[in-house]
C-alpha cells in the first residue's frame, strides 16, 4: 500500500532534512536582520532541494518576526547586496561586442539581472511561502514613498510575480453560498466597494439566481481571492447603486434579464498591486455569464468616479456649484446638476496622468479592457462615500463584445476614452 503525504507535510519533512544537513542556525533574536542577509546569500549558492527550501522557510520565519524598521532595513540591504555588479556588465558586454554569440549573450543577461530577482524566486519554494511573499510586497510598496531608491526592488517583485499570477494559473470560481466559509469570510473582508455588513447582506448578494459573485484563485491560495467581482442581472442599466442592494427587492427571473450588471470589483492582495488581473476577469465574466444566461444582451459596469470630487474642489472657478455638504444634494438646481455631470464627463475623457491615461483610476480599468463610458448618473450613491468621491455621481461603463479589441487598441495606442453619443453631448465634445 503506498504512502502519500500532503505536499505541505512533504516539503516540511524535506526542510527538515535540510536543515540538518547543513546545520542551519535558529537565528539568536527577532528582527536579526544581518543573520537574514547572510541566510539569503546562503540561499543563493544553494544547490540542494533540502536545503534550498529549508533555508527560504527559515528566511520567511525570521522577516515574519520584524518590526518596519527592521523590514526597510532588509530591503535596503537586499537592494545594495544584490544589485547588479556594473563591472561584470561592462566586461560581459565588452566579451558580448567582440563575439555575438548566444552563449555570450546569455552571460550579459545573467550579468544585467540584480540577484534580488533571483532571491525572489527561490524562497518560493512551497505553496505557503506565497502568501507571505505577497505580503513582503505589500510591506514594500508602503516604504516607496519614503525611499524611491528601492523602486528598482519592486520592479522584480512585479516582474516575477506577473509570470506566477499570469491567466494561466488562475482559476475561475463562481462563489456560492455552499463555498467554503472562510473564502465567503475573505470576500466580506475584502469587498472594497460596496462593504458586506455581515452574513446577511452576503446571502442578498449570491443567494437570489439573479445576483452572484466570480472570483480568480492561485492554487498555492486556495482560500484566498486575488480578485472578485459582483454581479447583478436586471432588466435595465441602473442608474443608482441603491437598488441594486436593498435588502427589500424581488429577485428578478435570469431568464428575463437583459442586462449583466459588474457593480463591485475588489482587488483582494495589496502584494498583486500593479498586477493585471481585473481584466482578464471581467472578459471571462461576460463569457460565462453569456453562456449561462443567452437571454443576456448588455453587460454594464456601475462604477465608482474616484477622483471626481478632489479634482472639481481643485477648480476655483466653478466651486459656487458644488454642495458643501451631503444634505445639500438635494438643493442642488437642475442647472448645476447639468454642470456637474458636465464637467464629470470633461474629467473622465480628458483628465490624463503623464502616461497619456485617465487620472481615475476605475475609468483607467475599465476603458483599458475596451468598454466605452456609457452614461453618467446624478445621485447613483447618496452616501457620505459617494458624496466625498464624486458628488453622488457614478458611472455606467458599457462592454460591447464587437468593440472590445477596437476600444482596447485605441486606448493603448492613443490613450483615447471611447465615449457614447449621450456622454459626448454632456461633455460638449458632440460634432454633430
Amino acid at each position: 500500500m503506498a504512502l502519500t503525504l500532503p505536499i505541505n507535510d512533504f516539503l516540511s519533512t524535506v526542510a527538515d532534512r535540510g536543515r540538518s544537513l547543513i546545520g542551519l542556525p535558529v537565528l539568536s533574536k527577532q528582527g536579526d536582520v544581518g543573520g537574514t542577509v547572510i541566510l539569503c546569500l546562503r540561499l543563493l549558492q544553494s544547490k540542494g532541494m533540502a536545503s534550498g527550501l529549508a533555508l527560504s522557510q527559515q528566511i520567511l520565519s525570521s522577516y515574519e518576526t520584524f518590526n518596519t524598521e527592521h523590514k526597510l532595513e532588509f530591503f535596503e540591504a537586499l537592494f545594495q547586496k544584490l544589485a547588479c555588479d556594473t563591472g561584470d556588465i561592462s566586461q560581459a558586454a565588452a566579451t558580448f561586442l567582440e563575439n555575438k554569440s548566444q552563449k555570450n549573450l546569455k552571460k550579459l543577461s545573467k550579468a544585467t539581472k540584480p540577484q534580488y530577482a533571483t532571491l525572489i524566486s527561490l524562497l518560493n519554494q512551497s505553496p505557503a511561502s506565497t502568501m507571505k511573499l505577497l505580503n513582503m510586497r505589500s510591506d514594500l510598496l508602503g516604504m516607496l514613498r519614503d525611499t524611491p531608491e528601492l523602486k528598482a526592488l519592486d520592479e522584480e517583485f512585479v516582474a516575477v510575480f506577473s509570470a506566477w499570477f499570469n491567466r494561466g494559473f488562475l482559476g475561475l470560481r463562481n462563489i456560492d453560498w455552499h463555498t467554503s466559509p472562510t473564502i465567503l469570510e475573505n470576500i466580506i473582508k475584502y469587498e472594497a466597494v460596496h462593504g458586506i455588513s455581515d452574513w446577511d447582506d452576503l446571502s442578498r448578494r449570491i443567494k437570489p439566481a439573479d445576483r452572484m459573485i466570480y472570483g480568480f484563485f492561485h492554487p498555492n491560495l486556495e482560500d484566498e481571492p486575488l480578485i472578485f467581482v459582483e454581479v447583478a442581472l436586471m432588466d435595465t442599466m441602473p442608474d443608482a447603486i441603491a437598488p441594486v442592494l436593498t435588502k427589500d427587492r424581488t429577485p428578478l427571473d435570469p431568464r428575463k434579464a437583459t442586462t449583466a450588471v459588474f457593480y463591485s470589483i475588489s482587488n483582494c492582495q495589496n502584494g498583486l498591486r500593479g498586477i493585471p488581473l481585473g481584466n482578464f476577469l471581467i472578459k471571462q465574466v461576460v463569457e460565462d455569464v453569456k453562456s449561462r444566461f443567452p437571454n443576456l444582451k448588455d453587460f454594464v459596469t456601475l462604477s465608482p468616479v474616484l477622483k471626481f470630487g478632489d479634482w472639481m474642489r481643485a477648480q476655483k472657478d466653478d466651486v459656487n456649484i458644488l454642495p458643501q455638504e451631503l444634505t445639500a444634494i438635494d438643493a442642488v438646481t437642475k442647472d448645476d446638476q447639468a454642470s456637474l455631470l458636465s464637467a464629470a464627463a470633461y474629467f473622465l475623457s480628458n483628465e490624463k496622468a503623464r502616461d497619456n491615461k485617465p487620472v481615475d483610476p476605475v475609468c483607467r480599468f475599465h476603458i483599458g479592457n475596451g468598454a466605452r463610458l456609457e452614461r453618467l448618473n446624478w445621485a447613483a450613491r447618496i452616501d457620505d462615500i459617494g458624496f466625498d468621491s464624486s458628488f453622488t455621481i457614478m458611472a455606467n461603463y458599457r462592454y460591447i463584445i464587437d468593440d472590445i479589441e477596437k476600444n482596447h487598441e485605441a486606448f493603448e495606442s492613443e490613450g483615447t476614452v471611447t465615449l457614447s453619443n449621450g456622454v459626448k453631448k454632456i461633455a460638449n465634445l458632440d460634432k454633430s
